[in-house]
């Protein structure tokens, strides 16, 4: 209810109650691994690899990072975990692994020039709420209110550069399909078999119709048509973190030209409707989707209208900058070996109250959200 000190802002950010400095601010956010940690859960039961899991705690610590990206902030950041777990069915070593995980994406994190530490957290056993496990992550951080990006300045007449998802960025390392963290219970359902219906119950809500459950043709050992990797393997991609590139961006091109970042996530390409002032969003030049999507929507039959809502469909994060530092945002990117392109622009709202709305161009038609 409460929007926090920059209402436009991409995280709720609150005056700092810690130091009671005026010239600070507070931010806290709280995400986690969702259903991707059921996958985790069937791979490891299947191939009795826990190292399954330094993924799964990179994708929850990820989508707390790069969201307080989006509002300048990667540096002096405290990270919290939490781990509820069926302690029958997710044993001992795959919760070390976890904790495991974690701390060496810290690092590796810490030794790209983001200065987060681990503040702890807790494990709780609770067969009772959960089959498997729930990984979830709480991060905090103490910030410049001078530093902060607002995405209330997103505003007609700008360019939107995109960061591509898939590929294997220069900090990577193993390919990364694109998927992140975000729509996993809808591709998993839709990609993998009956096989895991019938093994693995305590993975699904049997009060769920049994025809959504596991209804696709795949084991996730089997290869994913148009890729290197096995199905298993793509949905498992750990979440990439674009703090690196965020953070050089900023202190190469400055405030002045890059008027907001947005983090791709809950809403895939339609999340950027939430942020600027009677923005019309345009998005007519995006990458092509990687295999993984095209085999979810091909496989699903899902409309191009809901794949775009749901996944990122090829892109996770992107900057709304000034026309003329388009070139030097792309060349950033390369140097990490992420793939970006101008993605679109910004006009004035064409609705008569002025919302924000997005108009996708793909595949030769025209996807309107509003």
């Amino acid at each position: 209810m409460d929007r926090g000190l920059y209402p436009g802002a991409f995280c709720k950010i609150t005056t700092d109650l810690l130091t009671g400095d005026d010239s600070l601010c507070n931010v806290i956010h709280s995400d986690g691994a969702g259903t991707k940690s059921i996958l985790g859960y069937l791979w490891y039961k299947e191939t009795g690899d826990p190292k399954v899991f330094h993924g799964i705690a990179q994708d929850s610590v990820v989508m707390n990072l790069d969201d307080l990206a989006c509002v300048g902030i990667w540096d002096r950041i405290v990270l919290s975990s939490t781990v509820n777990r069926n302690a029958r069915n997710f044993p001992a070593e795959a919760l070390a692994s976890l904790i495991e995980g974690t701390e060496e994406f810290l690092q590796t994190l810490r030794d790209l020039g983001i200065n987060v530490e681990s503040g702890g957290g807790e494990t709780a056993d609770v067969g009772d709420l959960t089959g498997t496990v729930a990984v979830d992550s709480c991060a905090v951080a103490v910030a410049r209110r001078n530093s902060v990006i607002d995405n209330q300045n997103i505003i007609p007449g700008l360019s939107i550069v995109g960061f591509s998802s898939f590929g294997k960025a220069s900090y990577e390392s193993e390919e990364n399909s694109g998927i992140g963290s975000n729509g996993l219970t809808s591709a998993r359902h839709e990609l993998l078999s009956k096989h895991y219906f019938e093994n693995y119950p305590e993975t699904y809500d049997p009060e769920t119709d049994p025809k959504f459950i596991y209804c696709g043709p795949y084991r996730m050992q089997d290869s994913l048509p148009g890729s290197k990797l096995s199905v298993g393997k793509a949905l498992l991609s750990p979440t990439r973190t674009y703090l690196p590139l965020a953070k050089t961006i900023i202190d190469e091109i400055g405030y002045e030209k890059v008027r907001g970042l947005v983090h791709c996530s809950g809403g895939g390409q339609t999340k950027c409707m939430r942020f600027g002032n009677a923005v019309h969003h345009i998005k007519d030049n995006l990458f092509e989707p990687p295999a993984l999507f095209k085999e979810i929507q091909k496989v699903s039959g899902t409309t191009d209208q809901e794949m775009f809502q749901v996944y990122n469909m090829g892109h996770r994060f992107e900057a709304y900058c000034t026309t003329d530092a388009v070139d030097s945002l792309i060349s950033i990117a390369k140097s990490f070996d992420i793939e970006a392109q101008e993605i679109g622009r910004t006009e004035a709202s064409k609705l008569p109250e002025k919302k924000n709305h997005l108009d996708i161009t793909f595949a030769g038609t025209t996807l309107a959200y509003s």
